[in-house]
């Protein structure tokens, strides 16, 4: 047998492997999806006022009834997103419990309609609480009404997001006085990079399926990911949270923080971005500066995990959290890693999938309760035994695993690649 050969048959036989690997993750994947949906499902459902609760106890118990609309928002557009897309979640208590949560939206979350402002808490039955100055609890709100309306085909839902849409972008690129956030003498004009990065997300929501939508909003998301690029800093050494409007690094620890989960979100927003645009090039940037370079600087060499903040020269970061590990930088760099692996079919990038979703799985899992815990120390220890907060809620868990799931099945119905043997030369004077 000829050495070509027996290197391909090895091949062979390392791509089953392979192969087996990605099959044991999707079901790993799966059913972890499944316990996470009954955890929200038991016990997150308002009956009486509709809803959800997101302040809940490690076994599921309500600790506050106050409302968080982004979560709200987030939690419709979970459910409505598994019931549209995962055969096994197509039934009438997921939709029906994502229909309360959007009537209740569409009845509270604003201020004072017909304006588009909402609050960012709530009680209960509705009355605001508090407003914050920026554009999250709007854009959430649009992601559940472009959900909704995807779900059950009912054209107000729709209605709803559109004009939602084109009031944030308003805000954003035309006149933020809306916000009621004043303008300080001595306040930098920064751009912090979840603005354009939730811009592009709606982006690509409002788009999907839809040339008109998609079309319309072509420019917002070419010029939403231009912003997002422009944090990268320093001769493209460094991905910063904040920049200047015209793309500049700012001084003082606001210009040098660094969040590695949210550089690793916004790697794969620009992945998705790549992919509609059939651009290979910026997909290598993008894979280069916004995977592989905030992985190696944010992962914990000591006790593995994702620091939660850093300061780009390695002052104490002032957040009180910095070396805490929360759960949504790492839900991030598992969809972060599997896409750009589907995307450029590069090992190194499984290979961190693997990394980062084994320590996941192995520290956030609650294998008693359900669901993950949210807040680590950086030894990995739970420091909150709570599930849901004013944060954290039926979103960024489900969101991975599902788009995990859906990414490995994808994977998995590619056929394999069959080893060809090569042919042995010929010796000389056979001929």
């Amino acid at each position: 047998m000829s050495k070509g050969l027996r290197a391909r048959q090895t091949s062979g036989g390392d791509m089953e492997k392979e192969r087996e690997t990605l099959q044991a993750w999707k079901e790993r994947v799966a059913q972890e999806l499944d316990r996470v949906v009954a955890f929200w499902m038991e016990h997150s459902h308002d009956q009486e006022h509709g809803g959800f609760f997101t302040c809940l106890g490690r076994e599921g118990r309500v600790y506050d009834d106050l409302k968080y609309v982004w979560l709200q928002g987030r939690q419709v557009w979970m459910y409505c997103r598994l019931y549209r897309t995962f055969q096994r979640f197509h039934h009438s208590q997921l939709l029906n419990a994502a229909k309360a949560g959007g009537e209740f939206l569409l009845r509270y979350a604003r201020l004072a309609p017909p304006g588009k402002k909402c609050a960012f808490v709530l009680t209960r039955d509705g009355r605001p609480v508090k407003v914050q100055r920026t554009i999250f609890s709007e854009c959430f709100y649009t992601m559940a009404m472009n959900e909704l309306w995807r779900a059950t085909g009912e054209v107000q839902y729709q209605t709803e997001a559109v004009e939602m849409m084109d009031q944030i972008v308003h805000w954003v690129r035309e006149d933020a006085s809306g916000l009621g956030r004043p303008q300080l003498q001595g306040a930098p004009t920064a751009e912090p990079m979840a603005v354009p990065m939730m811009l592009l997300n709606l982006v690509e929501q409002l788009g999907e399926a839809d040339e008109e939508l998609a079309g319309k909003y072509t420019e917002l998301g070419d010029w939403c990911a231009q912003r997002i690029l422009q944090h990268v800093q320093r001769d493209g050494q460094a991905v910063l949270e904040n920049v200047s409007e015209d793309g500049k690094e700012l001084s003082g620890c606001l210009g040098r923080q660094q969040n590695p989960g949210h550089a690793l979100e916004a790697g794969w927003f620009l992945l998705r971005h790549c992919i509609r645009k059939g651009d290979p090039e910026l997909r290598a940037h993008v894979v280069d500066k916004f995977l592989l370079l905030p992985f190696r600087s944010g992962w914990d060499p000591d006790h593995g995990g994702l620091f939660y903040f850093q300061d780009a020269d390695d002052f104490c970061p002032t957040q009180l959290e910095w070396a805490m590990k929360l759960w949504w930088p790492h839900s991030e760099a598992m969809i972060a890693f599997l896409m750009g692996y589907s995307e450029s079919g590069d090992p190194v990038l499984l290979r961190l999938f693997y990394q980062v979703a084994e320590y996941t799985f192995r520290q956030f899992r609650d294998p008693e309760y359900g669901e993950w815990f949210g807040y680590l120390s950086r030894e990995g220890k739970v420091a909150l035994s709570i599930k849901g907060g004013p944060f954290k809620g039926c979103f960024h868990v489900p969101r991975c695993l599902a788009m995990c799931e859906e990414m490995l099945g994808a994977l998995l119905s590619r056929p394999a690649p069959t080893p060809t043997p090569v042919p042995t030369p010929a010796r000389r004077g056979a001929e």
